[in-house]
This record gives structure tokens, C-alpha cells and sequence, in this order.
């Protein structure tokens, strides 16, 4: 009997688990899986901005979180922000207070694709709190507590013309693509299930496409899921146990300077 006891320990301990009665985190082939489980009358997580661009690992001290995850879009050529971002019930920032974005004509002339890109959402509904995956335009029931905009979405539907990150010509060639989503790369994946908040962090030991991620959101039978800003930005640390950033960073280890991040205390 101890032998078992030892062998199961020992097969617990392989696979990295940490669990905790309000979250449980697992690592199994290259791939990191939060799950939080719900909890209608308390809410433990919530999006903020940096002022400047910042590391995951300098948030993550700086807010003495559990565990912080990078999330949003950013424009690296001035710091500011690509994605909508709310924080305790205001938005801190609009992808329309970048002035890159709106003296591109490119740009403003699909903006209505880029800007209803998918966001995830903490909702307080009388009292409840209330998870959701859903484009940025979409209403909603309650007071939008906090909220991360990234995308593509990649449950139910996937659309990357839809969401602007492929542009194909008249004879179906992909002449433009963003975020990397055709190519093999680290990935910020978050999915609701049965209203249990999933976050995986695939890092560049098993680099996905899109689809890929699409296909494996599947296969965990997520309800809804989208992937945040993923490639050189995919960052995830946890208390002052793991700090996994992508290597497609060169220097030391602190990872890529980053605009807005998920916290959980």
C-alpha cells in the first residue's frame, strides 16, 4: 500500500499540479491549464493597464497576485493599447485613444471588424457575478465589471476574416495575417465551462496555430474560448513557483514588456 501511495505521489508531482480549493493548476505536455472554478457570489480575477509597457513578472510582484497572465493587444511602437480594457466597472483604455490605429486608413477602414473583436467579461448581475465570452459590441444584462479584449474567437465560431486577423485576395490567397494565428507559436487561451473559467498557457515546448488551439478547446469540451495576445507576449506566473514567458524573447529571463495582464489574488 505505501508503494502505491509513493508511485501515485510521484506520478501528481510528474505532471506539475498545484491545487488550491479556489483553483487548480496542472502542466501536462507543454501546456499549462488553470481552472478556476465558479463561484456566483465571489470573484477573485480582474484585468488592469499598465501606464507603461511592463513585464508579466513586474505586475505579477507588483499586485502580490497568486497568479498574473498577459492578455490584451498593444501597439509596441508607442506603448498604447489595441484592445478595450475595463477595470472596476470603467474602461482605462480604448483602442481609439491610439493614435497609430486612427491615422491609418487601412486600419479605420475594417474597424468595425477589429474593434468588435471578442472580449471576456466579469459581470455583476444583482448581486451574481457572471462570466462570459462575447464580441465587444454585444449588450449585456448587469454592471461589466471587468473585461479583456483580444481575440480570435474560437468558440463557438471561428472567423479570422470576420475579426480582421487574415485578409485574403479575390483568388482566396492570404495576403495579410495577424497575431500569428497560421503559424506555430506560444498561445493565451481563456474558455468558460459549465461557467468554470479555463486559462491555458501553451508555451513554445508544444506551439499551436490557431486552429490548433481551436482543436484542443474542442477536445476539453469548452463552451466558449478565445485566445488573448499569444507568440513573444504569452507570459504566466504564479506565485514565486513558475514564471514561463517565450523564448522567442532574447536576454535574460524577465520576458517581453507587455500592456495589460489578468490578475488573481
Amino acid at each position: 500500500m505505501y508503494k502505491l501511495i509513493l508511485v501515485i505521489l510521484c506520478l501528481f508531482i510528474g505532471v506539475g499540479a498545484y491545487a488550491e480549493n479556489s483553483y487548480n493548476i496542472s502542466f501536462e505536455n507543454g501546456i499549462y491549464h488553470i481552472t478556476i472554478p465558479y463561484n456566483k457570489h465571489q470573484n477573485r480575477i480582474n484585468f488592469i493597464l499598465s501606464d507603461s509597457l511592463v513585464t508579466n513578472k513586474t505586475i505579477h510582484k507588483q499586485e502580490k497576485a497568486i497568479f498574473t497572465v498577459n492578455t490584451g493587444f498593444f501597439d509596441p511602437n508607442n506603448g498604447k493599447t489595441i484592445s478595450y480594457i475595463y477595470t472596476n466597472g470603467k474602461e482605462v483604455e480604448s483602442p481609439l485613444f491610439n493614435e497609430n490605429l486612427i491615422n491609418n486608413p487601412y486600419i479605420m477602414a475594417n474597424w468595425n471588424k477589429i474593434s468588435n473583436r471578442p472580449e471576456f467579461r466579469v459581470i455583476n448581475q444583482n448581486g451574481c457575478w457572471i462570466y462570459d465570452i462575447a464580441e465587444h459590441n454585444t449588450p449585456y444584462q448587469g454592471e461589466l465589471i471587468t473585461s479583456a479584449q483580444g481575440g480570435p474567437m474560437l468558440i463557438p465560431d471561428m472567423d479570422l476574416e470576420k475579426e480582421f486577423f487574415v485578409v485574403k485576395n479575390s483568388m482566396g490567397k492570404v495576403i495579410r495575417e495577424s497575431a500569428s494565428v497560421l503559424h506555430k507559436t506560444a498561445r493565451t487561451i481563456i474558455g468558460l465551462k459549465d461557467n468554470n473559467i479555463h486559462i491555458l498557457i501553451i508555451t513554445d515546448k508544444t506551439p499551436m496555430t490557431i486552429y490548433e488551439a481551436r482543436d484542443l478547446c474542442k477536445k476539453l469540451g469548452f463552451d466558449k474560448a478565445m485566445a488573448f495576445d499569444g507568440g513573444s507576449s504569452t507570459s504566466f506566473d504564479y506565485k514565486n513557483k513558475i514564471h514561463i514567458i517565450s523564448t522567442g524573447i532574447k536576454g535574460d529571463d524577465t520576458g517581453r514588456k507587455l500592456k495589460s495582464f489578468l490578475i488573481y489574488k
